[in-house]
């Protein structure tokens, strides 16, 4: 199966993209294939359409089922698996931020709760703490954002990201007011 070059270039640069998200660049090349593709792929027209081996595929695909990014499904009287990305793209970047958070927030916030519960012994380990302290404050502040916004429905969503460049917007303007002023709420013009 050859690519149409528009699709091609996406694939590419996903496999480019892959490492810097925390995936190998195959990984990244079969997820973009698959949320291109009209209809789900069995792993040897993966194979094929990529140029790389099944057995790398097959691990791929793995990879992408421990991120929950795929569908599975059969077809009667076919004895291979069909893969397909989810279609709702909230639905993915829901499921990549939950699993982001699973494998990198969540240690994080368990290794600085627990250094924050040794007793300091000596001034520059208390000053470190402080700092752990107001990492681990803003961390939280963040997950509880999430939790909060986690299952707005996807216009909501949509409508509350919106909103922050319109607070830029207010944020930017050149009137009396500083943009200190406006974030802690000091209003007055006088």
């Amino acid at each position: 199966m050859n690519l149409e070059p528009q699709v091609e270039r996406f694939v590419l640069h996903f496999g480019e993209m892959g490492g810097r998200w925390g995936v190998n660049r195959t990984v990244g090349q079969i997820y973009a294939l698959l949320f291109l593709s009209q209809e789900p792929l069995h792993a040897d027209a993966i194979a094929e359409t990529l140029g790389i081996s099944r057995s790398n595929v097959s691990m791929s695909l793995r990879e992408l089922q421990s991120w929950r990014l795929l569908q599975q499904s059969s077809r009667i009287g076919d004895r291979r698996d069909y893969y397909s990305a989810p279609q709702d793209v909230w639905l993915i970047f829901r499921t990549l931020v939950e699993e982001k958070r699973k494998r990198e927030i969540d240690p994080t916030l368990s290794l600085l709760r627990s250094t924050l519960m040794e007793a300091p012994q000596d001034e520059n380990e208390a000053y470190g703490q402080k700092r752990i302290a107001e990492m681990l404050e803003l961390i939280e502040l963040s997950c509880s954002w999430f939790d909060e916004v986690h299952d707005l429905p996807p216009e909501t969503l949509q409508n509350l990201m919106r909103l922050g460049s319109k607070v830029q917007k207010v944020l930017g303007f050149a009137g009396k007011f500083r943009k200190s002023d406006l974030i802690r709420g000091d209003h007055d013009r006088s």
